[in-house]
């Protein structure tokens, strides 16, 4: 076997951060581990998948998606704070949707010094053929688990979510 491989995959074990916990570690941390692996390898997937059937990547997925949800358009701002990314990785991706035909820069009517980021007809019908199948992969990701037991753990992430940032907005208050 390779360098770094397992019976699992090649890798595997250096990709999977649950590996960095052990028996005697505290279980909220190997639970954290657990979720963090989890993400990785859900993300992994769609950002292949994406490339290998759109030929596009998660963050031009990621910028359609704030658009389509904001039909009348977003500041580049309020982009990146949206998609938790620099202002200028969005107007780097913009920039690439823009020659491509799916986004267009129009003025904003409410400041004229700012111009709104807005899918085009073309932007629209590519992102929903996108979100459509990205839709299918996240079942299929799931489909292990039942009806109850995906209420149960959205639940319990809720209230995680909840704990994790009032202890963020504590620290702040600071």
């Amino acid at each position: 076997m390779a360098r770094g491989s397992t019976a699992a995959g090649p890798a595997d074990a250096l990709l999977d951060l649950e590996t960095r916990a052990g028996p005697t570690d505290h279980a909220a941390l190997r639970l954290w581990l657990r979720l963090l692996a989890t993400t990785n390898l859900i993300e992994r997937r769609v950002r292949r998948k994406l490339e290998d059937q759109f030929d596009t990547t998660l963050p031009r997925f990621d910028l359609m998606a704030q658009l389509h949800r904001a039909p009348d358009g977003l500041k580049m701002g309020e982009a990146s704070r949206r998609m938790m990314v620099s202002g200028g990785n969005v107007t780097g991706i913009a920039d690439s949707l823009e020659r491509e035909g799916l986004i267009r820069r129009i003025a904003d009517p409410r400041d004229g010094r700012a111009s709104l980021l807005r899918l085009t007809d073309s932007g629209r019908r590519q992102f929903r053929a996108m979100a459509d199948r990205h839709e299918r992969w996240i079942i299929e990701i799931f489909a292990e688990l039942g009806d109850r037991e995906i209420a149960e753990l959205a639940a319990l992430l809720a209230r995680l979510k909840t704990s994790a940032r009032g202890l963020d907005e504590q620290e702040i208050d600071r």
